[in-house]
Order: C-alpha cells, then sequence, then structure tokens
C-alpha cells in the first residue's frame, strides 16, 4: 500500500510543528519544574484550531480528519507532554464523545466553546477501586429532575482544576 500525506496534512503538521518549537519549547522546563498549568499555550491553541480539530465546523471545530489530528498531536507531544495530554483529552474524550453520542441541544451548547479553547474539558475516569477499568467503577449520577447529583471518588481528574465541563 502506498501512503502519503495531503497538501492540507502536510500543513496542519508544520503549523504544529511551528507552534511547539515557538511557543512551546521556550517555556515547557520551567513550567514542568514549577507544575504551572500553560493558561497562555492553552488559549493559543484553541485560537489556532488544535482544542476542536475534529468537531464539525457546523459546532464551531476544524472538521479536520483523524490523520491530521494525529500529526498535531506528534509534533505537540515531542515538545510539551502537558499539552498534548490537555489538547488530547478536550479533543478525543471530551468533543469526539459529546459529537457522536451527545443530543444536538447539548453539541450546540458545549462544542463551540470547547473547540475554540474557551472551555476545556475533562476526564473524570479514575477511581481507587477501579483504576481505569471503566466497567467496575463506583460512581453513580443520580438524575434530580433539573440536575444530577454525583457520589463517588476519583484519584485524578485530567483538566480537573482548569476544565468547565466535566
Amino acid at each position: 500500500m502506498y501512503f502519503e500525506l495531503t497538501e492540507e496534512q502536510l500543513m496542519i503538521k508544520q503549523a504544529a510543528r511551528d507552534f511547539a518549537q515557538n511557543v512551546l519549547k521556550p517555556g515547557v522546563i520551567d513550567r514542568d519544574r514549577e507544575m504551572r498549568y500553560p493558561y497562555e499555550e492553552v488559549k493559543q491553541m484553541g485560537e489556532l484550531g488544535f482544542l476542536g480539530m475534529m468537531v464539525s465546523p457546523e459546532y464551531g471545530g476544524g472538521g479536520m480528519d483523524t490523520m491530521s489530528y494525529v500529526l498535531a498531536m506528534e509534533e505537540i507531544s515531542k515538545v510539551d507532554s502537558s499539552c498534548s495530554v490537555i489538547m488530547s483529552v478536550n479533543n478525543s474524550l471530551v468533543c469526539w464523545g459529546l459529537e457522536q453520542f451527545g443530543s444536538e441541544e447539548q453539541k450546540r451548547k458545549y462544542l463551540p466553546d470547547l473547540a475554540s479553547g474557551k472551555k476545556i474539558g475533562a476526564f473524570c475516569l479514575s477511581e481507587p477501586e477501579a483504576g481505569s477499568d471503566a466497567t467496575s467503577q463506583r460512581t453513580t449520577a443520580e438524575d434530580k429532575g433539573d440536575y444530577y447529583l454525583l457520589n463517588g471518588t476519583k484519584n485524578w481528574i485530567t483538566n480537573g482544576g482548569t476544565a468547565s465541563i466535566y
């Protein structure tokens, strides 16, 4: 099988590489050492479209293919693993799930802000008894009519300290 990247995919890869080298790399060691969240860098990732790459343009995303997303993730990951995890969770676990399984109302309400980086999504999985085995989780969500009552314990929540949507 012969495989060749499209011109658009190559441009996305180069844009991500340029961003990683010129914006992320200069401060990555200090941010890691100081355990400092990359607020400004994440904001710029949103402005560049890296936080909603595969979200349909109808909901404010880039409407890109999976290969473009993977190429951008690879370039960001080479330089700053923290930013790549933030980007990955927002794209793959939050936006994708909402777009695939959410109601039209949920898509219109949440995806534009998530895709633009105005809001960041979190992934709440790991529990003391279950680790990351989703089938063994004990957290419950009880429907109270106009809200849900959540009960449970999480070990950590990716993007938990900065997210607006969990």
